[in-house]
This record gives C-alpha cells, structure tokens and sequence, in this order.
C-alpha cells in the first residue's frame, strides 16, 4: 500500500476554509493572556465503560482549555501524536506512547474529508509491554468537527471502531456574562465584549472487542483494563499539553507567517482551477 509519509503533509490538518483562522489565533492569545488573571481547571474525564454482547463500549466525556478547531486539529494531524507519550500520574509505573507512521487521504468531498492512518501504540505497564500495530479508516468533517473511525487491521482486535464530536464552551460565560443559559456564539461575542474565552466539550465513544481467543474471562478483564488506564493516561497527556500550550506567552509570529501563507497559496490554486473550468 502507497501511503504518504506524515512529514510530506501540509501545515494545517484540518481545511481553514471552513472556520476563521485569524479568530481561532485570537482565541488562543486571550487564553495565553487571561491565564494568570482567571485560571481554567479542567475537570477529571469521565469515562463509563460498558459490555455487551463481547463488545466493550468506552464512553468518555472531557472539556479542555482550547477552541474546538484547535482540539480537532490536535486529533487529526499525525505530527501531534507525539505529545500522548506518557502515563500522566500513573508514569512511575506506565509508560505509553501513541504515534502516527503514515498517513494519506483518500478521498475530500466539501468539508468532508477521508483519511487512511497507520500508527502504532506501544505500552509498559509493570512487568507488561507491548506494541500494537494500528491501521484505520477516518472519516472527519472539518465543519461540524466531528469524525467516526474503522479498523483495517488492529492486532489481535475484531472489532475496533469509534467516534468523537467537539462543541463549544463558553469558558467566561458565568463570570462576564452573567448567565448560565444555552447562548450562541455570536450571543456570548457580544455579552463578553468579545474577551470570553472559548473551550472545547468533547464526547468520545470507543468500542472494541478483542478476537476470540482473548475474548474469555480473565484475560478479557485485564485487556479491558488496560484500554481503560490508557486512555484516561493519554487524555491526561492532552490536557497537560493544553495547559503548557496556555502558560506560552504568544503565538509564534513566524508560524502564524507561514501558515497564512499557505491560506492564501491554497486559495490562490482554487482560483485558478475555477478559471480553467469549462464553460457550458
């Protein structure tokens, strides 16, 4: 299988035409800036696991101190999977890591857009190590930021799947507001003077089941439980790396630089294609 190699992709995951990027930078730099004066403290995941028929259902829902988009662009673009590195409070013990070895689109349709990943997740628990071999099918919305997954191939998994969603916080609504009810967008711009920070609710489901061998008690418990520990680890990695990303001081100009250039690059070819278009 040709697959394109994670370094050969472009800036952005995620297609800035379909939110505003200048605003997202705005956003980052209020959280940068209003992080001393009023500290956001993320509360603890929370994550309900259920079986049912051998399938085993996570359920995870978790806020974090960063606009949806950029959280979506956190998930989808491979050269981030290097901050899941580490088991949070359990890293004394367990050690993880998640990365992304190749990736490649397949198919883009308006804001739809559907990605082949390979990564691969290596993990030490105690005595216990292992890595394990990922190949998935993604299909994300840039738009709605919402994606669902499927397997190709996972080792030693018949079924592993899932989905997440990401909607908008309105992290200073009580304080400048003064509210706590259902508001738009544009609503919470206008009450907050445009200085309200936006976070991001996420809303995971995971479901997996391993093959038929390791699909029996008590092995099925341990597999259970370790897909459990690592997950709400790799969460705690996310979060810790939000909470880095909002103690820096700004956003480098220079990334900002390019990125815009890259904006306007990718514009300047949809123009261009538009021109070539026959007429009829």
């Amino acid at each position: 299988m040709e697959i394109d190699h994670v370094r050969s992709m472009p800036l952005l995951a995620t297609d800035p035409k379909y939110y505003d990027f200048d605003e997202l930078v705005r956003q980052d730099k209020l959280w940068n800036s209003e992080n001393k004066k009023h500290p956001w403290k993320d509360a603890p995941a929370k994550v309900k696991v259920k079986t049912k028929k051998g399938l085993c259902h996570l359920n995870i829902d978790f806020t974090l101190g960063s606009p949806p988009q950029a959280v979506f662009e956190m998930f989808t673009d491979p050269r981030n999977m290097g901050l899941l590195h580490s088991m949070g409070k359990y890293k004394d013990h367990w050690h993880t890591s998640l990365a992304t070895l190749a990736t490649k689109v397949l198919k883009k349709d308006g804001p739809r857009q559907i990605t082949e990943v390979e990564k691969v997740l290596r993990w030490k628990i105690l005595w216990y190590s292992g890595a394990i071999p990922i190949h998935l099918i993604i299909d994300e919305n840039h738009q709605k930021v919402t994606a669902t997954y499927k397997k190709v191939k996972v080792k030693h998994m018949n079924v592993f799947e899932g989905s997440w969603k990401i909607q908008p916080l309105y992290a200073d609504q009580e304080r400048l507001c003064k509210s706590r009810s259902q508001i738009s967008e544009e609503e919470y711009k206008k009450c907050s003077g445009g200085k309200g920070r936006i976070g991001s609710k996420v809303t995971m489901e995971h479901i997996f089941q391993p093959s038929s061998l390791l699909n029996v008690p008590p092995v099925s418990w341990f597999i259970r439980g370790i897909a459990v520990k690592v997950t709400k680890a790799l969460l705690q990695d996310l979060r810790e790396h939000v909470i880095s990303l909002n103690n820096m001081k700004t956003v480098d100009p220079l990334v900002y630089a390019e990125i815009k250039e890259s904006i306007e690059k990718e514009k300047e070819k949809e123009k261009e294609a538009k021109l070539k278009e026959p007429e009829y």
